[in-house]
């Protein structure tokens, strides 16, 4: 496997799924989610998948093979997920969990998959007589592995007495800037609106040089975050379009180009004007399958798909993805950044560089995303529509 070439097709899947999430917002709201997360529960399901429906979902996640998909993750897992903070670097902390009805019993090989390839713990739980309290029990664990920021990943009625497994992911992020922002400085200014109104909100500032780079129509900056001793660098990239209106032709751009991160990304500093930042904090939930069917993965979330390499049983043949819950957080403010996801997949039984200074003034609906520059791994996409709201 190739892994720079997996990264780069899991970022084209990360930004497709952005473009199409983003694009049914149109109610105002801010938005983030962590596309890492999610791939990482489907890659799951795809590993107790056969037949059509592994082929639909390998090339879905825009794999060669169920064996790829794994290897992606495992290595993802070590070589990106890594608690940095011991060492000086953000604190990152990367869990999957699968809880399985205890009158049946994981296949070895899914179960082998699970636990070493995932590093996930498989627990044996009560479904049809304590659905409630398993709810409750993946709740807690989220709550628990996202530092207290996720609660009720699982919503009220979302597991049942047809559950029989439940694959999830935990994901968060805490890293400084390595450069903070002076408090002191930051002051309120408008931030325009889609509708043509503005608020005024909190904006951070510097005169330091920037990361920044301009380009046919939008800006790009970079706030890298504190390394540690390791390779990795973890930054957050800020997509400004020109236009006060511009945000929605900008992401279909970024979700329609292959490749289209790699080759906007500011590669030196430079002077800058105007340099404003709003801070702004973000809670957003959503349940994936409707927009995993849109774009095309159909078949896991029918009675007709085919999930039986996950449990040694005739029940096998039933199972189907009921539904994928998904919730992120993030918070931007002077000192760095908090983001973190958990996601949770539920199946039941059927029943252009600039030389002078840039002005870098996001003032107006930006796109943002948090990524490891070593290897180009995306950890969380959104957009900020209004600051001051936080969803």
């Amino acid at each position: 496997m190739d892994l720079r070439k997996s990264i780069c097709n899991q970022t084209d899947f990360s930004l497709q799924l952005a473009k199409h999430i983003l694009s049914k917002q149109s109610n105002g709201s801010n938005l983030v989610f962590s596309p890492s997360s999610i791939h990482v529960v489907l890659s799951l399901i795809a590993a107790g998948s056969k037949g059509q429906t592994l082929d639909q979902m390998v090339s879905f996640l825009r794999s060669e093979s169920k064996d790829d998909l794994n290897t992606l993750s495992s290595q993802l897992i070590s070589l990106i997920f890594a608690d940095g903070a011991h060492s000086g670097g953000p604190q990152l902390s990367f869990v999957n969990g699968v809880w399985v009805e205890k009158s049946l019993s994981l296949k070895p090989s899914f179960k082998d998959t699970v636990e070493k390839g995932y590093r996930a713990d498989a627990q044996q739980v009560d479904f049809q007589a304590q659905a409630v309290q398993v709810a409750n029990e993946v709740n807690s664990w989220a709550e628990n592995k996202t530092n207290g920021l996720i609660k009720e990943l699982l919503p009220a009625g979302s597991v049942d007495g047809s559950t029989r497994l439940i694959l999830a992911n935990a994901l968060y992020f805490k890293g400084a800037w390595n450069d903070k922002f002076d408090a002191s400085k930051t002051k309120d200014f408008d931030f325009h609106l889609l509708d043509g109104s503005s608020v005024q909100v909190p904006f951070m500032t510097s005169k330091k040089k920037q990361f920044v780079s301009s380009y046919d129509g939008f800006k790009v900056l970079t706030l890298p975050y504190k390394q540690g001793e390791d390779k990795r660098q973890f930054s957050m990239y800020f997509f400004l379009p020109d236009d006060k209106d511009g945000l929605r032709s900008l992401v279909e751009k970024m979700g329609s180009d292959s490749g289209f991160i790699d080759r906007h990304l500011p590669l030196q500093e430079v002077e800058v004007g105007q340099f404003q930042i709003p801070r702004f904090k973000i809670s957003f939930g959503f349940e994936a399958s409707g927009a995993l069917k849109e774009l095309g993965l159909v078949l896991p979330f029918t009675g007709e798909g085919d999930l039986t390499e996950m449990v040694d049983s005739p029940v096998g043949q039933n199972l189907f993805v009921s539904s994928i819950y998904h919730k992120s957080f993030i918070e931007v403010n002077e000192e760095g950044t908090e983001a973190t996801a958990a996601s949770a997949g539920v199946i039941k039984l059927r029943g252009l560089r600039m030389d002078g200074p840039i002005d870098f003034v996001a003032d107006h609906p930006f796109a943002f995303l948090i990524r490891e520059n070593m290897t180009g791994v995306v950890l969380f996409i959104g957009h900020v529509l209004n600051p001051l709201l936080a969803g």
